[in-house]
């Protein structure tokens, strides 16, 4: 079976995760089928499909039509045949349950056709042993979306033991049509990625507050505001339901043995129905008292330390056992647990040696199993990390940036194409990504610096020959998503950046300048987002980032009218930090980019953090611009936009 033999899948339970799944099939156009055991359970489901496409049309997040099409295209079915007769895939998404799971296939295999596809939503449990319940193990794999599914960008792909190359393929590629990234798991092992990453890491806090190694502050400060992760461990804990985290270590422990015990406080919790915000108390309370207040004073080194060794053991057991490359595992990490950076990142930039030792004196010092170093981190160790920097040592190279060390503490990207006007192109989007890397791993830089070559542009904009050649749907997905991800990092990258711009401004050239803590502009330099003018819309985060400079109203007006502001105007609506004579750019900029370098760093990277932390949620609007932009790509409008943009006619759209 290929993608394009799809048409109608099936997807088994409609409960959180069930109806979440049919509701971003449906958007992707398939017919869905959303069974379960009776019609009140079956009719909830549809119902909350429904609630929830209102929402989004309600905030312009889909059109009415996109709305009412994904309604029609959803069937509430309780028959198990009537719901997987001529189906081409089904999508198990039931109780965590073995041998229920295993009922339930073995019914489905009775009335399903011989060519399609099973796939189970599963969190942990055995890819392998559930494709032994069905006559089809070979079409069998795993396919975990994360809560909620309609705003979660990753899904799990999971080989099991039997599993073919064709059916992992097919149901990538049906990942990526549903507007997902799929990380493929090569290898059928508990937790799978994410799981095996994040359960660890909640069962090693409560670890350290059992044996009084810290405290509940101590755990979620560190975690939360040293580490940089989205939430404090116990937090993350109680929003996930400890009955969940505990019983996936049950797994865990019969299947990968007693270094997943679960500690001794988790069970306690599960034993006196303490399940977290679920149950309005876990390890905060979220009835009588403030819920999960982290404080922000309480980090301690010496958690960190042991947090993220116990992270470097979960990350070499998986490059142990084949389960995915460490991009993999960390591009995984990022997407399902929302994290900064990946756990093989995170870990270099401790130092395996250290974490190794670490490791060594508490496996020495209470004899547990948890602490056993794996060979897959004394490997990566021994090779200097996870990642290999040998290529760091050498100059890199680019075509489409310059990268310059023009003062104190001051590293310098230069989009570097003057006769196209800066345009962006898609390896100057890669290679802007690696030029953040680059100085961000650099002792010696303390603050970036963003400009444009020449004097006519900062960047006009995406190069739109270029991208047109993106004209379809999944494609301009994925450009949109390189393009968030790649500006993005200059948002929330660690040290403060300052944007040179003189001349032109536009389209992701502005959505790129949005993205720098502070702007330095020449009088004579044009700002404005004109995706409208080619029957586009912002795609690298001009629909979200702009409004919190200037505000809601004025972010509309600049996107809706596509038109061009001068920079004075931009200075009085706060776009603009600083205005200077069009001969005084290179000089000022550089002056306050110097100047913000020599400022305290941790103070400076905690604040941005803070700052970034402290926004509406952005990502749902960003997922809804990249689906948005996928959307619009392959219409006539782009075309006649981009065909009449070297023309003295202007575009005639006609919404098609």
């Amino acid at each position: 079976m290929k993608l394009e033999d799809i048409e109608t899948i099936t997807v088994l339970g409609a409960g959180t995760m069930g109806h979440g799944i049919a509701e971003v099939a449906a958007l992707a156009d398939y017919d869905v089928r959303l069974r379960d055991i009776n019609e009140g359970l079956v009719e909830d489901g549809y119902d909350q499909i429904v609630w929830s496409l209102n929402k989004l049309a309600e905030k312009e997040r889909i059109s009415e039509e996109k709305r009412d099409s994904a309604i029609e295209n959803v069937t509430p079915v309780v028959d198990m045949e009537e719901a997987v007769e001529g189906t081409d895939v089904v999508i198990e998404a039931i109780v965590e349950n073995m041998a229920i799971k295993k009922d339930v296939y073995s019914e489905v295999a009775e009335h399903a056709p011989e060519e399609a596809i099973f796939a189970s939503n599963t969190s942990s449990l055995s890819i392998t042993e559930l494709a032994e319940a069905t006559d089809r193990p070979d079409q069998f794999c795993g396919m975990h979306f994360f809560n909620p599914p309609i705003r979660m960008e990753l899904v799990e792909v999971i080989r099991g033991e039997h599993t073919t190359d064709e059916t992992m393929d097919v149901i990538v590629d049906l990942t990526e049509a549903f507007g997902k990234t799929p990380v493929r798991v090569r290898k059928d092992t508990p937790g799978f990625i994410v799981n095996r990453v994040l359960v660890p890491l909640m069962n090693e806090a409560c670890w350290i507050v059992d044996t009084e190694a810290g405290t509940i502050a101590e755990v979620d400060s560190t975690t939360k505001y040293d580490m940089g992760l989205p939430m404090g461990a116990f937090e993350l804990a109680d929003q996930v339901g400890i009955d969940v985290i505990y019983h996936v270590l049950e797994y865990m422990h019969d299947v990968l043995g007693d270094a997943y015990e679960p500690a001794a406080m988790l069970e306690a919790k599960v034993e006196n129905e303490e399940l977290g915000k679920k149950t309005g108390k876990g390890f905060y309370d979220y009835e009588d008292g403030e819920g999960a207040d982290v404080p922000a004073d309480q980090v301690n080194e010496d958690i960190r330390t042991r947090l993220t060794a116990l992270l470097a053991n979960e990350t070499g057991k998986l490059l142990e056992a084949e389960v995915a490359p460490i991009e993999d595992i960390d591009e995984a990490v990022m997407l399902g647990g929302r994290w900064p950076q990946g756990p093989g990142k995170l870990c270099d930039e401790s130092g395996l040696d250290t974490l190794v030792e670490t490791l060594e004196t508490l496996e020495a010092d209470t004899g547990q199993a948890i602490y056993e170093v794996s060979d897959g981190l004394r490997e990566a160790a021994e090779a200097g990390g996870f990642y290999d920097d040998s290529e760091d040592d050498e100059a890199v190279e680019f075509e489409n940036i310059r990268v310059e060390y023009p003062g104190n503490m001051v590293g310098h990207i230069v989009l570097d194409r003057p006769h196209q006007l800066n345009t962006v192109n898609l390896q100057m989007i890669e290679e802007f990504s690696q030029a953040v890397d680059m100085l961000e791993d650099d002792d010696e830089i303390r603050a970036l610096l963003v400009s444009g070559a020449g004097d006519r542009a900062f960047s006009a904009g995406a190069d739109a020959m270029g991208m047109a050649s993106k004209a379809n749907p999944i494609d301009a997905i994925e450009l949109s998503r390189e393009g968030q991800h790649a500006w993005g990092k200059l948002e929330t990258c660690s040290m403060p950046t300052v944007a040179a711009i003189d001349g032109y401004c536009l389209g992701g050239g502005m959505e790129l300048a949005t993205c720098a803590d502070m702007r330095v502009a020449t009088e004579r330099s044009t700002f404005g987002q004109p995706e409208f003018n080619l029957g586009l819309l912002p795609g690298w985060g001009g629909t979200q980032r702009l409004r919190h400079l200037i505000g809601e109203s004025r972010a509309r007006e600049i996107i809706f009218t596509a038109d061009h502001y001068d920079a004075e105007t931009m200075h009085e609506w706060g776009f603009v930090n600083r205005l200077v004579g069009n001969d005084d750019l290179e000089a000022e900029a550089l002056a306050l980019a110097e100047q913000v370098a020599a400022g305290p760093p941790l103070a400076m990277e905690y604040a941005k953090k803070a700052m970034l932390a402290g926004r509406d949620d952005t990502d749902a609007g960003l997922e809804t611009e990249a689906f948005a932009f996928g959307h619009v790509i392959a219409t006539e409008d782009v075309m006649e936009g981009v065909m009449k943009l070297q023309s003295d006619e202007d575009p005639e759209f006609k919404g098609k």
